[in-house]
């Protein structure tokens, strides 16, 4: 597409946040605070927990170049990255019913400090994301893919956490909209286990297709 966004940015910008849309412990954690402390108590989480996503895309692409120089283990890895879509697929499409809402109340805001390193811990502490993520740069950019690609698309991720937990942490806390949420929650989360599932199978065929070409 260009020198700075790798050709195959659209499907990762899409895999990603459709995973964004997947409310897991970093979604509930946050979703708690929002809603008992509003925006002001629960900002510092999205902080947070934007670092540790922050932390585990500058791991993936530390490993990169070590990567392409053995094209038998890239490709392991770039299969393995698309099963572990897949199974997280079909993960969310067995969703069930999930509570949302922390019903205690609190009469101090937490402090930023507390609030960052909760959802840092969260972020850090969640293997999935660190699998997550490598499984994004090896199985969708490509063995072409450049640094300056990979910087941007890691910068895009990053700031997709960050500002798609602040809109979480603003809207959780209206009453309305956590019933929405609660609600819907599995068939969101089902929705995205069948995109998810889809991106990881078309990985594969498209492996099986260039191998047989």
């Amino acid at each position: 597409m260009s020198e700075i966004i790798p050709s195959t940015f659209p499907l990762l910008a899409l895999s990603h946040f459709i995973a964004l849309l997947s409310p897991g412990p970093d979604f509930f954690l946050l979703a708690g605070y929002a809603i008992r402390y509003r925006l002001r108590g629960s900002a510092g989480i999205a902080v947070g927990i934007a670092l540790g996503n922050a932390f585990y895309i500058v791991l993936a692409m530390s490993g990169w170049r070590l990567l392409m120089e053995n094209a038998t283990l890239f490709r392991v890895i770039e299969v393995a990255g698309a099963l572990y879509l897949i199974w997280i697929g079909g993960h969310l499409m067995r969703s069930r019913q999930q509570a949302l809402a922390l019903n205690a109340t609190a009469h101090a805001y937490p402090t930023w400090r507390k609030q960052c390193l909760l959802g840092l811990g969260s972020a850090l502490l969640n293997p999935k994301n660190a699998l997550f993520y490598l499984a994004l740069m090896t199985s969708m950019l490509g063995a072409q893919v450049t640094m300056p690609q990979q910087i941007f698309a890691g910068l895009w991720m990053g700031m997709a956490v960050l500002l798609w937990n602040l809109i979480v942490g603003a809207l959780a806390g209206l009453a309305v909209v956590q019933q929405r949420i609660q609600a819907y929650l599995p068939v969101i989360e089902r929705v995205a286990g069948v995109i998810l599932a889809g991106f990881g199978i078309a990985i594969i065929v498209m492996m099986f297709h260039h191998a047989g070409a």
